[in-house]
């Protein structure tokens, strides 16, 4: 991977979430400040991420960090998210330089007006999609093992003392291609990588 693939991944990202704007905020409600500031420094994130994965090697298929990373990212409208996809998990930095993940099945759905995202698997994750100006989707949601309930985002309601939840998530989805989409998931509070990201094709 080369730094071309660095430069590409960003989206205008930091304009369209400043958490003053006034576009469609229903997220901005809901959202703590701790997941606030993951939100704000998702780009950082992305390139230390990437960075360790570069240079410390892993477990999984390499190219698929190159092909997630490497396109240009675009804005996606909903009726191009509904439906079945593949979906594939990766880690990048932190514990290891890499994890890519198999296929799993994933959907992105409409409930009570709003879009929903839902990844099975071993590690399963769930939450709300909210829209930004230019086709930009704010993510926040948890993660939870199969087996166990599904668990929702706390957010501003995290256990007493606590700023957040291990299963808390926060990120972006965007487009990376024709049928193909990204959700980039900044500074994991399961602290076990620097970045995560959900690769989803069909």
């Amino acid at each position: 991977m080369t730094n071309k693939v660095l430069h590409k991944t960003g989206f205008a990202f930091l304009a369209l979430i400043a958490l003053t704007g006034t576009a469609l905020a229903g997220w901005r409600d809901q959202i703590s400040n701790y997941d606030a500031d993951r939100l704000t420094n998702l780009e950082e994130s992305r390139a230390q991420g990437v960075k360790e994965a570069q240079q410390r090697g892993g477990s999984g298929d390499f190219r698929a960090i190159q092909e997630t990373f490497g396109a240009e990212a675009h804005g996606v409208p909903e009726q191009v998210l509904i439906g079945r996809w593949r979906c594939r998990q990766m880690k990048l930095g932190g514990m290891t330089g890499y994890a890519v993940f198999s296929w799993f099945p994933c959907s992105i759905s409409r409930i009570n007006g709003s879009l929903w995202f839902e990844k099975q698997g071993t590690q399963r994750m769930a939450g709300y999609l909210y829209p930004e100006d230019g086709g930009l989707w704010v993510y926040l949601g948890a993660q939870s093992a199969k087996g166990e309930p599904w668990h929702r985002y706390s957010g501003r309601f995290a256990s007493v003392g606590a700023v957040t939840t291990p299963d808390d998530q926060v990120g972006a989805l965007v487009g990376i291609g024709r049928n193909m989409l990204r959700i980039d998931l900044p500074d994991p509070a399961t602290e076990e990588s620097e970045f995560d990201a959900i690769q989803l094709v069909r």
